[in-house]
């Protein structure tokens, strides 16, 4: 008799851990208690894998061997409970995926509270471009799952993984890993204790051995002490941000990278780069492939993304910064007079940090929010400080108060669902905006 898995969440992760259980030889029950979406039931249907909506059946979720649970499904909520009483055990799609994965291949993990994202489509694109047969995924686009349905095996893997996905492994080990930094985020799932929050970035390197590579920031206020709470076996590699110089060069091993042509802009993404040319390197990427991927790369669209335009202005859309960090790194970055486009949800931050930065620097702020008053008094005294309820506001009033050579950054440091739907809506139409009005 076939064992039973049941899958929590019909989503990407859901759908693809659905099919690739199936394929595996589980009975498969997926339940989601949402509406789902009509792709991912469209591909169950498909498959033949029975599926409900609306709501959990209990009494069949408890006859399972396993559980798989979407990664937005926080460990507190009801039917997890239940579930985790009854002795089943539960796991996340990564760690399914892991169980099934070719085990001649090398897996890359890349998870951090920033840049997760650019490191690993740059570490994707630096291995790809040198000739390597390699996917990316996870956190990032496909989840690790379809990667191995739908696609043949490949030599190597690299991911993209986020806290809640590590929560759900058990034995997923990754021959190089890396924690890119590690600030606070998302603390409301873990007792809002950043210490909780860190060991759980620290899950990605557990079941590394000392043949395996962690590469971590040299950072002693949160790295270090994360590391001592958590033993790890692996060969340990300490990654210097002073290394990335100016934002304009990275040394790697005592080899400068030049990034003047590439379109990786700021310190912070030349951090990123420092990991993905460092994994790179432990991979057999020559020195001078890699300077040649890194005038190639292109970034994901919304974190540090030029728009464009032919007025004289450089209008950068980064609403993928949606805390006090990135938007540091974004305005840091920025090597001329600049309108700064900030708000939306607030997540409890602490703007003072930004002081250092943005002083100056940026002679408009334009607040881009529901409520804008903690925005508004912690920089009242910028020379102009404007509000507004539409990205098309927005870039009205930028267009009104920047001039020829300004820099016009959207980095709201804040979450987006106050005015839109996500992080990607709100660049989108800033985007669209832009190109209408100034393009």
């Amino acid at each position: 008799m076939s064992k039973q898995l049941v899958i929590l969440g019909a989503g990407e992760s859901g759908a693809s851990a659905a099919r690739l259980g199936k394929r595996e030889g589980y009975a498969v029950f997926v339940s989601d208690a949402g509406v789902g979406s009509e792709t991912y039931l469209a591909e169950l249907r498909e498959a033949g894998i029975e599926f409900e909506t609306g709501s959990h059946s209990h009494h069949r979720i408890l006859q399972a061997d396993i559980v798989v649970k979407s990664p937005g499904i926080p460990d507190t909520a009801g039917i997890v409970k239940t579930i985790l009483q009854a002795g089943i055990p539960v796991i996340s799609e990564i760690e399914l995926a892991y169980r099934f994965v070719p085990t001649d291949s090398t897996i890359v993990g890349i998870t951090g509270s920033n840049g997760k994202t650019t490191t690993t489509m740059l570490t994707h694109h630096l291995l790809q471009a040198a000739g390597e047969r390699v996917l990316a995924g996870g956190n990032l686009g496909d989840s690790f799952a379809r990667l191995l349905v739908d696609h043949e095996p490949q030599d190597i893997y690299v991911l993209e993984l986020s806290s809640f996905q590590l929560d759900g492994t058990v034995d997923f080990r990754p021959d190089i890993a890396t924690i890119l930094n590690i600030t606070p985020d998302h603390l409301d799932r873990y007792n809002y204790q950043l210490e909780k929050y860190a060991d759980s970035k620290f899950r990605i390197g557990r079941r590394q051995r000392k043949e395996d590579h962690l590469l971590l920031l040299d950072d002693p206020q949160t790295i270090a002490p994360a590391l001592r709470r958590n033993k790890v076996d692996a060969t340990i590699s300490l990654i210097d941000p002073e290394t990335a110089i100016d934002g304009t060069r990275i040394a790697v091993d005592g080899h400068e990278y030049e990034l003047k042509e590439s379109p990786l802009r700021g310190r912070h993404n030349a951090m990123n780069a420092l990991f993905a040319v460092r994994i790179a390197r432990l991979l057999g990427v020559s020195q001078e492939e890699i300077q040649i991927a890194l005038e190639s790369f292109v970034p994901a669209p919304h974190r540090m993304e030029v728009i464009p335009t032919h007025d004289g202005r450089t209008w950068i859309n980064d609403s993928k910064a949606t805390n006090v960090d990135s938007t540091y790194f974004a305005l840091e970055a920025m090597d001329g007079p600049t309108v700064w486009i900030a708000g939306g949800t607030d997540k409890g931050n602490d703007y003072a940090p930004l002081r250092e930065v943005l002083d100056g620097k940026v002679h408009t702020l334009i607040c881009l929010g529901a409520d804008n008053e903690k925005l508004k008094k912690a920089f009242g005294d910028i020379d102009r400080v404007v509000e507004c309820r539409s990205a098309e506001r927005a870039v009205e009033l930028a267009s009104e108060y920047a001039a020829a050579g300004d820099r016009i950054l959207l980095s709201p440091a804040c979450a987006s669902f106050d005015l839109f739907k996500n992080y990607v809506d709100r660049g989108d139409q800033f985007r669209a905006h832009v190109k209408r009005i100034v393009a």
